[in-house]
């Protein structure tokens, strides 16, 4: 068997699809060196290469939608149809074109987190697809009124097609899914501990005065920075270029830097509804400050799961952008359960990737 080459197919919605996928890519690589990831997605080069240290090739295609919007909160509806149904008109060009490209490319597995085309692709290209999600596109789009319904059930019939899927925490029943498999928690792993990361920033603040602010790759308009004046003893620490310069405020700028990295020093992760950092922020233990978030159906799903797993407080959108962070002096509210997910999501699905390959070679 030449080179194992594994198809990585990304939902086009902010950055967690593409985290998700780059953490499981990368733990794959560590365990199967000469493996070459195909990740297909329009997510900026640096941040695969945040997660992906080893060679990987970045097709720039969208296979889907997820959902337009102009920042992490705000959706545009009617944008998000009007996208989908172009995608759906083409979609014999589409499968035709990437099963021809997986072929030439001697491509042995499709993983999809969680394009609803992969498996029509891997079927027209005759190699297994295996899914990786905790909710499927038409569990959203059917929340959204009558215009959706034939979109969704669309999407469900594309995912019908997978072979397999890897069912993470906090998820819909995904009844649609064929063959689910219960992992934990996945994501990616720091690459500096606490110390060194205090000591590259000079951060002296302590833990539970140490804030990380994180709103994923489509961030927050009108973020109230001004609030950081109420707490001038204390550190806060953002990945958005357009924040002010504000004394008590790290700017984090370097590509080489993520959020994940940050969360070991922090006594809080302020954000809004989405796995990939509530699953980080779970795996490394840091209590979450999440805001709420209309009509997207996971958020429940997101939210309950904090509220059982982790330390918290919830917001309402208004006392975040309108209050003046009182929050933040108070204490976040314990875990409802006993019980935590496992953390090896990653780890279990790399592994039996590789297992894949191995009975490939032989």
């Amino acid at each position: 068997m030449s080179r194992p080459v594994l198809y990585v197919a990304i939902t086009s919605h902010g950055f967690g699809h593409a985290v998700r996928a780059a953490s499981v890519a990368a733990a794959v690589q560590e365990l199967l060196p000469d493996l070459l990831p195909i990740l297909v997605t329009k997510v900026p080069r640096w941040l695969l290469q945040s997660y992906l240290s080893g060679e990987f090739i970045q097709r720039d295609r969208a296979l889907d939608v997820g959902v337009i919007q102009s920042d992490s909160l705000q959706m545009d509806l009617d944008a998000t149809r009007l996208e989908l149904e172009k995608i759906r008109a083409n979609e014999d060009k589409i499968i035709a074109e990437e099963a021809e490209f997986i072929k030439n490319q001697g491509v042995g597995l499709i993983i999809a987190d969680i394009p609803a085309l992969a498996g029509k692709i891997a079927q027209k290209a005759g190699v297994p697809c295996w899914s990786i999600s905790n909710f499927g596109w038409d569990f959203i789009y059917r929340h959204w009124g009558e215009e959706f319904q034939t979109l969704a059930q669309w999407i469900t019939e594309g995912y019908r097609s997978s072979d397999r899927t890897f069912r993470l925490p906090m998820h819909e029943p995904m009844n649609e899914f064929p063959n689910c498999v219960d992992v934990g928690l996945t994501g990616g792993v720091p690459k500096w501990t606490a110390e060194e990361i205090r000591e590259q920033f000079n951060l002296k603040t302590a833990k539970e005065q140490t804030i990380l602010l994180s709103f994923g790759g489509l961030g927050l308009h009108k973020i109230p920075y001004q609030n950081l004046q109420y707490f001038p003893d204390w550190q806060f620490i953002s990945f958005d270029r357009k924040a002010p310069d504000v004394p008590n405020l790290l700017k984090v700028t370097d590509h080489n830097y993520r959020p994940l990295d940050f969360m070991s020093v922090c006594g809080r992760v302020v954000s809004k509804p989405g796995y990939s950092t509530f699953s980080e922020a779970l795996r490394v233990g840091v209590p979450i400050v999440s805001l709420r978030r209309e009509r997207f159906a996971e958020s429940a799903l997101l939210l309950e799961g904090i509220e059982n797993y982790s330390p918290h407080q919830i917001l309402s959108q208004s006392s975040f952008f309108e209050g003046n962070w009182d929050f933040l002096r108070q204490l976040p509210d314990p875990p409802r359960s006993s019980e935590k997910p496992e953390k090896d999501g990653t780890e279990k699905i790399a592994s039996t990737i590789v297992d894949h390959f191995s009975r490939l070679k032989s």
